[in-house]
């Protein structure tokens, strides 16, 4: 006899089919009915899960804002990588559009889901923060960097980051978005009072990898 999903199972397999279908689809070619056929569950069991297509989409924001969280969770606690390139781990894990499927950023970017966005980004301010201004104050122990601030200096960072370097928000050619990263660095360092080239040399390196 087939066992019965728990809670906790249906509703990561209604996210999982619906995420695919806004893949293959497109958001707004796909319904809730095209969710339902899918999965083969009653309309009913859906909306004790999800009242909308909407709520479905938030819980595909919800499901990546807490990977991005163990994410950020993970790499701070990799004490045994140099506190520089673990800060340079942190930054580039948080690229939206690197998780996030290109059918999935186009209407996370789209004017009226601006909520949407909004989410991701208090998630960086409050949640993720905290988590990576432990690397910061390792830096500090190391007398790598000197700054008075480093909660305020990471949510700098982290904010400018995620939203000039995430593929959705601002079309930049790579030529743009190298002279960016370079001035990022730049900024970085004189941010958390660190020599110069300590960041931009090794940010330049894992370009140079790519």
């Amino acid at each position: 006899m087939k066992r019965a999903k728990n809670a906790e199972e249906r509703k990561n397999e209604i996210l999982d089919v619906a995420e695919a279908l806004f893949n293959e689809q497109g958001y707004d070619r796909t319904s809730t009915k095209d969710i339902l056929k899918s999965i083969g569950i009653a309309r009913g069991t859906l909306y004790h899960h999800f009242e909308s297509k909407e709520a479905i989409m938030d819980g595909i924001i919800d499901r990546y804002n807490k990977k991005v969280i163990e994410t950020a969770q993970s790499i701070a606690g990799r004490k045994e990588v140099p506190v520089i390139e673990r800060l340079l781990m942190a930054i580039t894990s948080l690229n939206v559009s690197s998780t996030v499927s290109e059918e999935l950023m186009t209407q996370i970017h789209k004017p009226q889901n601006a909520l949407m966005h909004q989410k991701i980004q208090k998630v960086l301010i409050t949640e993720v923060t905290p988590i990576f201004t432990s690397i910061i104050q390792d830096g500090l122990e190391e007398n790598l960097f000197h700054t008075n601030y480093p909660y305020e200096s990471v949510e700098m960072l982290l904010v400018y980051a995620s939203t000039v370097f995430d593929d959705g928000t601002i079309e930049l050619s790579k030529e743009a978005q190298l002279l960016k990263m370079t001035a990022f660095a730049f900024n970085a360092e004189r941010l958390l009072g660190t020599k110069q080239g300590a960041i931009s040399e090794k940010l330049l390196k894992i370009l140079a990898k790519e």
